[in-house]
């Protein structure tokens, strides 16, 4: 049962048909990863802690630089030197101490990867590292976790859900084969709008409320924003049958 406390503060939430108190009793007992706390992941989590997650794990090994701070709000200058998700942490139980908030302050590997996800419910991709992204991918085909990936540069954006749990699911490998010497495109490259990032982060963070309350989530549909011309485009997308991710056999 939900406290009286909980029904005031997620009111606005509970008062939604498809959310309902249940919906708040299954968001309290979920957990997500979260892969990176740059420009995607400060939004993303900070809407999943105000939602009442029940445990939101958060990953970086990077430490905060003045140059994050034209996009990745929960920091100030205050926060430059210190680790991303030691600092992000602290911001987000002020802001709803009722939810844990795990750190991992290092990149994801491997092992990291294979002892944190089979724990989740559902993981995030906000990481800017295509080489993280095929890893925490596989693993979540290996462990059968829904997988919400995101991505921002310049006045673009791409979200896409990826459902191992779905027979017919394609995985990001399917849509991004793995090029050796593939060129890293990067807001470090590239550049990004801050606001960009906001817009795709809040679809990840739908996207994953979506999934821990049981409401029906598209996967295999690529979604791109178009900054600069406000536009949403939807591209259906296939499983590949020689995809070494997936292994797909049809």
């Amino acid at each position: 049962m939900l406290t009286s406390q909980e029904k005031l503060r997620y009111s606005r939430q509970i008062m939604l048909n498809k959310i309902g108190e249940a919906g708040q009793l299954k968001l309290r007992n979920s957990s997500v990863l979260i892969v990176g706390m740059g420009g995607l992941g400060n939004p993303v989590s900070m809407y999943l802690t105000a939602a009442g997650v029940g445990k939101i794990i958060i990953a970086d090994g990077d430490i905060v630089d003045i140059t994050n701070l034209q996009r990745q709000v929960l920091f100030n200058e205050q926060d430059i030197e210190l680790n991303k998700a030691d600092s992000a942490a602290s911001k987000l139980t002020q802001n709803n101490p009722e939810v844990d908030i795990e750190v991992i302050d290092e990149m994801l590997d491997e092992e990291l990867c294979q002892f944190y996800i089979p724990q989740v419910d559902v993981v995030i991709d906000c990481s800017d590292n295509v080489a993280t992204r095929y890893l925490v991918n596989q693993i979540c085909i290996e462990h059968k976790k829904p997988f919400v990936v995101g991505a921002a540069t310049g006045f673009d954006g791409q979200q896409l859900v990826i459902d191992p749990r779905e027979a017919d699911s394609a995985c990001y490998q399917c849509l991004f084969p793995n090029i050796e010497k593939a060129p890293e495109n990067n807001c470090k490259t590239i550049g990004i709008l801050g606001p960009i990032l906001a817009i795709v982060a809040g679809l990840q963070a739908v996207q994953t409320l979506k999934i821990l309350t049981g409401i029906n989530v598209k996967h295999n549909q690529l979604n791109i924003y178009d900054g600069l011309n406000n536009q949403w485009q939807q591209f259906n997308i296939s499983k590949q049958k020689d995809c070494p991710a997936c292994n797909i056999k049809i």
